[in-house]
């Protein structure tokens, strides 16, 4: 593994700092703003995950749902019987062999046909979850109760939002991440030169699919009632495709980028127009894929490189004179 570089030291100091203060914030408030920096950093996490296997890939995957309902549920029908933290390890476990058996069949798919395909995913286990409970049980839903409040949800997703950017940061810099970037550029000439891109590709997708469950049940408590239609809700897979292009998916942390606005305007506009926030997504999945197709931190790069260039102009004109 090649060894961290200054900056990289100076953006893990900015990490752990950035953490820390955030995790102060119930002991200030435990009301609106607990709530809606809860959200944040539940889209930091998914959506980080998300970039884990999309970013250097490029496949657009709609399959989040589909693990965070399995990680869910994973809680929803032990929380009685196992400790919580088992529960989220069974969580993470079964999401990511759900994403292991989805990849070892559908990885050699591409371009739309693997996002139609990750979409029916979702909403196939949906069905299948809500036929069990109707057929198997009294009700189509299921109690968690525990005593884990909202602060108590915010510090474990931080956690796991620490725990998701440092195995990600690994992956990056591994021989597994470089084999990633290469099949993102061009898969033909990956496989040409020797790496197994089924493989590399189904491992990925499974580490991103382990921490999209484990963040499912880390959620499960808020919940207090899961049902299929909550935990498989098909919008958490477009918000959060829609928060990372966003931000962007050329770095690990550039989808917090549109996580934080994008997350405020959400709630805006939930609470002033409940009944169009369909029509909110889908005008603004249209202008980013228009306006920054590159994403936040894609333009960022423009503006710096532009602004390299200008300097450059400017000491080569003034060396003139």
């Amino acid at each position: 593994m090649i060894r961290p570089t200054q900056s990289e030291w100076k953006l893990a100091g900015l990490a752990i700092l950035g953490l820390g203060t955030a995790a102060l914030l119930p002991v200030v408030d435990e009301g609106y703003y607990l709530s809606i920096a809860l959200n944040m950093a539940l889209y930091a996490v998914l959506c980080t995950a998300w970039t884990l296997f999309s970013g250097p890939t490029h496949y657009i995957s709609l399959a989040t749902a589909a693990f965070f309902g399995i990680g869910t549920y994973a809680v929803a029908l032990g929380i009685d019987a196992l400790p919580f933290p088992v529960l989220v390890g069974l969580g993470a476990l079964g999401a990511a062999l759900l994403a292991g058996l989805v990849g070892a069949a559908t990885l050699r798919l591409s371009g739309v046909y693997f996002v139609i395909f990750t979409l029916g995913l979702a909403e196939l286990v949906r069905q299948l979850v809500t036929w069990a409970q109707t057929s198997f049980t009294t009700s189509v839903g299921l109690y968690v109760f525990t005593d884990f409040t909202e602060k108590h949800i915010f510090w474990m997703l931080l956690a796991l939002a620490g725990a998701v950017y440092l195995i990600g940061w690994a992956v990056n810099r591994s021989r597994l991440g470089f084999a990633m970037r290469i099949i993102g550029n061009d898969e033909t000439v990956a496989r040409h030169v020797g790496i197994n891109t089924a493989r590399a590709k189904v491992a990925l997708f499974m580490l991103s699919g382990a921490f999209i469950g484990a963040t499912g049940a880390v959620l499960a408590p808020r919940f207090a009632y899961v049902e299929p239609t909550s935990a498989f809700n098909p919008m958490i897979s477009f918000q959060v495709v829609i928060m990372a292009l966003l931000g962007g998916t050329g770095r690990l942390w550039a989808p917090l980028l549109g996580v934080i606005p994008f997350t405020i305007l959400f709630d805006w506009v939930t609470a002033r127009f409940p009944n169009h926030t369909s029509l909110v997504i889908g005008f603004a999945f249209m202008a980013i894929v228009y306006l920054v197709p590159r994403g936040v931190s894609g333009l960022l790069a423009d503006i710096r490189r532009l602004s390299g260039r200008l300097r450059i102009a400017f000491a080569e004109g003034a060396g003139r004179r």
